[in-house]
């Protein structure tokens, strides 16, 4: 299968690595992309021959977020034709509920959407100069459906202090919240990946599948079980307010949006 976003790779083992592909951007995701990785996700999961999933960025960074770099990009638009658009929310709500055991490769930047697909994998495993963020309330942006997964991710008294100020934590940070589960260098963490994989290929697929779905009962409630639909609805028509657009405007131009009150 080709692809324009993502790079998609099955070992003999049966591990498949989806790779984010757009380095030039941060591997900030367009409509392109999250129609891609949310097919994808899909046929992985459905694939008896598949018993873990990867997923990584290529270049400087894990994934940024949406590309909002980009005039509408905010939007996710895309110019592919497609008919069958994918929302972030429902690819996540599919990279929770994998029957396969997932782990994020994070380095770099891990931003917005970015921090919210590790945070719907089974495992995070970081580079020591990794950085998070949930920027929504800097760009003037209402609750999402994201909200759920970051309070989940890092816990309700974290999001309360990093949600609200936007502030980027650093991996240390992130392993401290319980949210990275281990920290390595950039020598030496390939080798710990290929040892959680090993331990993961021990596993019998059948029972990580019962596991996964049983534990989703009695520790979280399921993504898609909660009722999301009013908070992304919000969030569609907090994009043209005022303050969504002049805090889009100030990322653009790189300064500081006209409510930051300097000393």
């Amino acid at each position: 299968m080709t692809f324009q976003t993502i790079t998609c790779d099955i070992s003999s083992r049966g591990i498949a690595t989806v790779t984010f592909q757009r380095p030039e951007r941060g591997n900030a995701f367009n409509q392109s992309m999250l129609d891609e990785l949310g097919g994808q996700i899909e046929i992985l999961g459905l694939d008896a021959n598949v018993r873990a999933l990867v997923v990584r960025g290529a270049g400087r960074h894990f994934c940024v977020g949406a590309d909002i770099g980009a005039p509408g990009g905010h939007k996710n638009e895309d110019n592919s034709g497609s008919t069958r658009h994918v929302k972030l929310i429902d690819l996540l709500i599919r990279l929770d509920a994998m029957p396969k055991p997932t782990v994020a490769v994070v380095h770099g930047g891990c931003i917005g959407g970015g921090l919210a697909m590790a945070a719907c994998c089974d495992t995070v495993l970081a580079e020591e100069g990794a950085f998070f963020s949930i920027p929504e309330a800097r760009l003037g942006f209402r609750a999402s459906a994201l909200l759920p997964v970051f309070v989940r991710a890092i816990g309700y008294r974290n999001f309360r202090r990093y949600g609200l100020s936007g502030e980027r934590f650093s991996a240390a940070d992130g392993l401290r919240m319980g949210f990275v589960h281990q920290l390595h260098n950039s020598a030496t963490l390939d080798d710990v990946l290929s040892s959680l994989l090993d331990a993961l290929l021990h596993a019998a697929p059948g029972s990580i599948s019962d596991f996964k779905s049983a534990a989703t009962q009695y520790a979280t409630p399921r993504l898609s079980d909660l009722p999301l639909a009013d908070l992304e609805s919000k969030f569609d028509a907090s994009r043209t307010s005022s303050e969504a657009l002049e805090g889009l405007a100030s990322f653009r131009e790189k300064r500081k949006p006209k409510w930051y009150r300097a000393p």
